[in-house]
Formats: C-alpha cells, sequence, structure tokens
C-alpha cells in the first residue's frame, strides 16, 4: 500500500520526523545486518564515530533474549535486567543518532551482495523492496535455540521460558540451578554433556528428557560409553518417554506430561537441544568459513575469513551469536566495537 504523502514528505529529509521512517540514502559507510544487542551496539557505534549507518532489523521479537525475564551478568544492571528491557535501551541509543544511522524495521535482508565500491544488501521494509549500500558490512544475525515440540509445535513450552522455569544458557542461567532439581532436555551429546557441566552448579538432581529418543542416539559407541559411564558415575539418570505437555506453572515448577501418562515435577527445566539456525545462508554466500559447529570464523578485529583464501574478506565483518566465540551478550557488544573500530582505523 503506498506511504501517505505527509509521510512521503517526512522520508525526504536526513531527519526523519516520524520515528521508524528513516530515509534511504544512495549509500552509507557501513550496512548492518542485524538489530540485535550486537548489530544495535553496532550501528551505534557507526555513528559515534561519525559515519553513515543502515541498520537493518527484523524486530525485537526476534532477538534470543526478547522473551528472557532477567540476565544478572549485563554491567551496570546490579538487580538484572530483562532481555526486552535491555533491547529498548539499545534501541532507544540507536534512535537518539538518527542523523547517522538509517533504522529500518521491521525490515529483512533478502542477501548481501558484492559490487565494486563494497556491498549491496536487498532488503524489504514496509512492502517496498529496497537496497542499502555500503563501503562495508557487518553481519550479526545471530542464531536460533532449537526450541523443544510438542504435537509439533513449539508454542506449548515458551509459558515456563518466560516465567524463567526453563533455561538455554549455562554460562548466563547456570547460577541459578544450584540446589534445584534440573531436567535436561535433549537426547544427543550435546545434551549429555551439558548435563554434566551443570554439575558445576551443584544443583539437587539431573534427569535427561530425551522425549521419544534413544538416549545418545546416533553417536558413535566408544563415545557413547564414555558419556553414559558418566552418567551413572554422576548420578544423572534419564527419561525417554515422549513428552505430551507441562504444567504447574502457578506453582513456579517445571511440571512434565508424558506419552506413557506419567508426570513428573522439577524446579527448572534447562534446554540442550542446541541451534535451528545458524543463518548461514548469507554468509556462505560471500564465500565465508565455518568452523565445525557452525558459526562464521573471524579475526580477532571480526572480520569474516574467506574459505578459499583464508585471509579476511574486506570490508565484511561478522559479530555476536554468529560468529566463533562466546554467546553472551557482553561479548557481543565487545565483537560489535572491535568490527567498527577497525572499519574505522584501517579499512573505511
Amino acid at each position: 500500500m503506498p506511504l501517505p504523502a505527509t509521510v512521503i514528505k517526512s522520508c525526504a529529509g536526513v531527519n526523519a520526523s516520524v520515528p521508524g521512517f528513516p530515509r534511504l540514502q544512495e549509500s552509507y559507510d557501513i550496512v548492518v545486518v542485524g538489530g540485535g544487542h550486537a548489530g544495535l551496539q553496532a550501528a551505534l557505534k557507526t555513528a559515534l564515530l561519525g559515519y553513515r549507518g543502515a541498520l537493518i532489523d527484523r524486530g525485537p521479537k526476534f532477538g534470543r533474549s526478547y522473551y528472557a525475564p532477567v540476565m544478572d551478568n549485563i554491567p551496570g544492571f546490579p538487580t538484572g535486567i530483562s532481555g526486552h528491557a535491555l533491547l529498548d535501551h539499545q534501541v532507544a541509543a540507536v534512535r537518539k543518532v538518527d542523523d547517522w544511522v538509517s533504522y529500518f524495521s521491521p525490515a529483512t535482508a533478502r542477501k548481501v551482495e558484492r559490487t565494486e565500491t563494497g556491498f549491496a544488501v536487498p532488503f524489504d521494509w514496509l512492502k517496498q523492496d529496497l537496497t542499502a549500500r555500503g563501503r562495508a558490512v557487518v553481519l550479526a544475525m545471530g542464531v536460533v535455540d532449537r526450541i523443544l515440540e510438542v504435537g509439533g509445535q513449539i508454542k506449548p513450552i515458551f509459558p515456563w521460558a518466560n516465567q524463567a522455569l526453563v533455561d538455554f544458557c549455562i554460562l548466563c542461567d547456570g547460577h541459578t540451578l544450584g540446589a534445584r532439581s534440573i531436567a535436561v532436555l535433549g537426547h544427543d551429546g550435546f545434551a549429555v554433556r551439558s548435563a554434566l557441566d551443570l554439575l558445576h552448579f551443584h544443583p539437587a538432581s539431573i534427569e535427561i528428557l530425551t522425549h521419544g529418543h534413544r538416549l545418545l542416539e546416533g553417536v558413535g559407541p566408544d563415545e557413547a560409553a564414555g558419556l553414559r559411564a558418566a552418567l551413572v558415575e554422576k548420578g544423572i539418570t534419564h527419561f525417554e518417554a515422549e513428552v505430551t505437555g507441562f504444567d504447574e506453572i502457578r506453582e513456579k515448577r517445571f511440571g512434565v506430561l508424558f506419552a506413557d501418562g506419567s508426570h513428573r515435577s522439577y524446579e527448572k527445566g534447562f534446554s540442550a537441544l542446541g541451534w535451528w539456525d545458524l543463518h548461514q545462508e548469507i554468509p556462505r554466500s560471500l564465500g565465508c568459513r565455518f568452523d565445525p559447529e557452525g558459526y562464521v570464523v573471524t579475526d580477532e578485529d571480526c572480520r569474516a575469513i574467506s574459505e578459499s583464501t583464508g585471509a579476511p574478506i574486506p570490508g565484511l565483518y561478522c559479530v555476536g551469536d554468529q560468529r566463533n566465540g562466546w554467546n553472551q551478550i557482553p561479548e557481543a557488544w565487545a565483537t560489535a566495537e572491535r568490527a567498527v573500530i577497525h572499519a574505522y582505523a584501517e579499512y573505511l
């Protein structure tokens, strides 16, 4: 549907008078693809260093932390902060520099292409087909957790996750699991190793729920034997019945219903299902190298490494959860800072 004339007029200047309706410029210094914690910081840093930037953001609801009720490892928030609130703070910071950053949201980048002068990023925004052109590109698309499906749907577990009754990150949430009964969701080697790692935080008990799969299904016999022995030694049990639902949310517990008619109750759930999507399509099309776990390989300045040459790809950076390294918000900020500072000092 065409935009109203008043909106079109407001978008004609560098300063868009209507929030959310930026002006697409002919070219930018840096185009940031992805608007989570890393992408927002990269866009803000671009402006602070006096460069023109475009930020292409699907929207905060696509961020991994958006539904996190409380995070305790964020500097400046000693009592914790929700992922939603933290994203709001970062969005507000980017909105303050809209003289320098064209913030397109909700917008979806379709691809990234190399050009003679840098890169072109075709994207969809408000039913429009647009292209942002920049001398450098920062990929900050993040990764997507695999969520337990019940009856073919992932929504059944959301209320428990949103109440912090199901956690997803040992490094972020492990400290909340001490002296509690824990249900680990998963069946493969990653799930078993995650269960063993959780022992560091001294939970009261750990049980692995395999959701109808055989424990360590698909794992080689030697590795499986070693992991099974470790489970026995540490007293970690497992239950292989299919999960059919959840309850006890009013009691602030993670109650689980099974296809065999049984019910088990835990104080916390922990998802160890790995990743559903590492957003490899765009970096793969640009010739990026990936590590064995599927992350984009970068150097210390977050320059994407070429699979064919082993050298950094000029002007292409990857930050946050999508690159190799720790999946932590402070780390995401640090990678965004390193990428944009390198572009400022060495590339642009």
